[in-house]
């Protein structure tokens, strides 16, 4: 079963103005996030003078935390509501957003961005369960093309936004992003109720499902090596943008053109695809683009060389977000939707946190033994490497001739 299969519940015109309401909520989420997010191993690394490895650390914490503890939020979500733990979600990352604003010592920043995650773990699967939820099938694809792009226009206005206000204060970049989540609690409110499958269902028996279902749990245990090397965009691309600019606007200009890419190639590039080829193959294309361009980063010294493959990383995440997605809306089962998109996330939480950590500590290595190329060379092998294994392991389970090819 699909969670189109719950469809009957909502008029065309509720579905149609929810999805809106979710789209200027992406907006302003994604803007928050992005101005502020890169700028945190900028400044404690340049500014504050803290290792990168221990930067890398306490952004790991937060990404562990936060998909670590989603499990919980689409669990809440699937007994309390989408709408309501979307709400108390994007308040508490408010909180804790606006506490790095202070966070002048490593202490105060673990535990701001440990507040920050538990917001995004509140509220983070509740906000992929609605729109899960509001679309069908048959526009699912197209919709989260559509709603990365208006993620990739925040995303450039964000780190452009960021690095403005970076130039006058840190603090006062957190606290603008504080504000923004604030404004994301006023927008959530006129979003229509979402209907819960799964109120009636105990929670053991939306986890036991999650278990019993091999096919899932072995997808995002493979996702786990893309997010591996994908987070990389979040800290060792904007220390490396600020190396080669000599500026710390390097690290807003790098990310403003990953955004701008998505801008670009989002929906149409995605739409044009699925036409042709299976979601699988797009998103295992996708990955090998992206470790592709990660590697190349070997290859130049020059700011100039850098964004040409920051413009090829983000083109290959351009292939993978809304697919994968799209894969995981429908092969989870609606009874337990939330349930089913929490543990997704642990694909996330743990390749994510692999990836900080070992970016971190790779880059403070590599400056140490004058090695510039051992992150990239790394990343681009761990990106091909779980390319190859999902490449295999589509064909010996046969997937792309079931739940994946329903995707297209």
């Amino acid at each position: 079963m699909s969670p189109e299969k719950e469809m009957h519940q909502y008029t065309p015109g509720e579905r149609k103005n929810g999805l809106h309401i979710l789209l200027v909520y992406t907006f302003f989420m994604v803007t928050g996030f992005t101005m502020l997010m890169p700028m945190v191993a900028v400044h404690y690394v340049n500014d504050l003078g803290m290792a990168a490895t221990l930067v890398g650390m306490a952004l790991a914490v937060r990404q562990m935390t936060q998909q670590g503890l989603a499990i919980g939020g689409g669990v809440l979500a699937d007994l309390y509501g989408t709408k309501r733990m979307i709400g108390l979600g994007v308040t508490v990352r408010a909180v804790g957003f606006a506490g790095l604003a202070f966070a002048d010592s490593v202490f105060p920043l673990f535990i701001a961005l440990i507040v920050s995650a538990i917001g995004g773990a509140l509220f983070e699967v509740p906000y992929q369960a609605a729109m899960a939820a509001l679309t069908t099938g048959s526009d699912r694809t197209r919709y989260y093309s559509l709603s990365n792009w208006v993620s990739g226009v925040a995303s450039t206005i964000g780190p452009l936004l960021g690095a403005v206000l970076v130039s006058f204060d840190f603090m006062m970049v957190c606290l603008v992003s504080s504000a923004l989540f604030f404004l994301c609690l006023v927008v959530i409110t006129r979003l229509p109720a979402i209907h819960n499958g799964s109120q009636s269902v105990q929670v053991a028996n939306n986890i036991r499902l999650v278990g019993q279902d091999r096919r899932f749990t072995s997808l995002i245990l493979l996702m786990a090596g893309y997010w591996v090397v994908a987070v990389q965009m979040g800290i060792i691309i904007p220390l490396q943008a600020g190396l080669s600019s000599g500026s710390k606007s390097g690290a807003g200009i790098a990310l403003a053109l990953s955004a701008a890419i998505t801008i670009a190639l989002q929906y149409h590039l995605t739409s044009r695809l699925s036409r042709s080829f299976s979601n699988h193959a797009i998103l295992t294309a996708g990955i090998v683009v992206l470790s592709a361009g990660m590697g190349a980063i070997a290859l130049f010294e020059s700011f100039s060389g850098l964004l040409f493959c920051v413009a090829i990383i983000s083109t290959g995440a351009v292939l993978v977000r809304p697919t994968y997605q799209a894969i995981v809306a429908d092969t989870a089962n609606p009874k337990a939707l939330g349930t089913y998109l929490g543990v997704s996330s642990l694909s996330l939480g743990f390749g994510g946190a692999i990836g900080h950590i070992a970016g971190g500590a790779l880059f403070d290595l590599s400056l140490k033994v004058q090695a510039p190329q051992l992150p990239w060379v790394t990343f681009a092998i761990i990106g091909l490497t779980t390319a190859t294994a999902l490449h295999y392991w589509v064909r010996r389970t046969g997937i792309a001739a079931t739940a994946f090819s329903d995707c297209k």
